[in-house]
């Protein structure tokens, strides 16, 4: 993995570019947690597949490249071969700015990028692919993603507040609260939040507490440190363990302790 930081005018938008090869001699399955962001894969190597256990008309196969809007479930990935490509994490409202659609179109979905319009995509992978190496795709990336968001209408501004605000309490603050800072009633909210987020504000604020959760379980483990999962629901927002368990079961299809371990 080779890690590149955007520059300085994007990285609002993008945290962070990562560069990967990865060699796979027999399948590797893995399980993919459910997220409020949105995937974009640029590869170009062995192709993947992508699989909702739920629905196979969500998923997509044999792609080297593809997007997959925000879930509210667990999936798997599966490859083998040698892949290598970028990856980058979107927030929803970057995605909606730089695939230039309403992120509904991709709710629980992925999709090859030359089923996305315009195809920009197709050649943007196609650039990196002939790039002599990470630097200069990182920067080819620089150069097509500002681009691309100078080209685009900004997001309702009172949409991309309500995504700071649920951001910035990691989940915790209640959607009706955040409707009256707003002045919209709550159907309105969820309305606009389905169409450019994917998800209503109620499963989004879900899904930064798990993410939160999932992250500090991760950091704890990996410190060789048993984790307090009581301590872990408390700081991250949940009533009790009960409800984390749950959210780990649909999330990411397993306990927190059987997620750790299998790490």
């Amino acid at each position: 993995m080779v890690l590149g930081l955007p520059e300085a005018s994007l990285r609002p938008f993008v945290d962070r570019y990562v560069g990967y090869r990865e060699r796979a001699d027999v399948p590797l399955v893995r399980r993919e947690p459910a997220g409020v962001f949105v995937v974009l894969i640029l590869g170009w190597g062995a192709p993947l597949d992508v699989t909702d256990p739920r629905s196979a008309e969500r998923g997509v196969t044999t792609v080297d490249s593809f997007v997959a809007g925000t879930f509210d479930s667990w999936c798997t990935t599966r490859t083998v071969g040698v892949g290598e490509g970028v990856e980058l994490l979107l927030a929803p409202l970057t995605a909606r700015r730089l695939l230039g659609l309403p992120l509904n179109e991709l709710t629980n979905r992925a999709v090859g990028v030359g089923q996305l319009p315009g195809r920009w995509l197709d050649r943007l992978r196609d650039r990196l692919a002939e790039a002599p190496g990470w630097p200069e795709r990182f920067a080819v990336l620089d150069r097509v993603l500002a681009a691309r968001l100078v080209a685009s209408p900004p997001v309702d501004p009172r949409l991309e507040w309500a995504w700071r605000w649920l951001v910035a309490g990691g989940g915790r603050g209640s959607v009706g609260v955040l409707a009256d800072e707003l002045g919209w009633s709550r159907r309105h909210l969820a309305s606009r939040f389905r169409q450019e987020v994917g998800l209503p504000p109620k499963m989004a604020a879900r899904l930064l507490r798990f993410q939160r959760a999932h992250a500090a379980s991760i950091q704890v483990g990996a410190a060789g440190r048993a984790v307090d999962w009581a301590a872990v629901a408390a700081g991250c927002g949940y009533y009790d363990q009960s409800h984390l368990i749950r959210d780990f079961h649909q999330f990411a299809g397993a306990t927190p302790a059987a997620l750790l371990a299998a790490r």
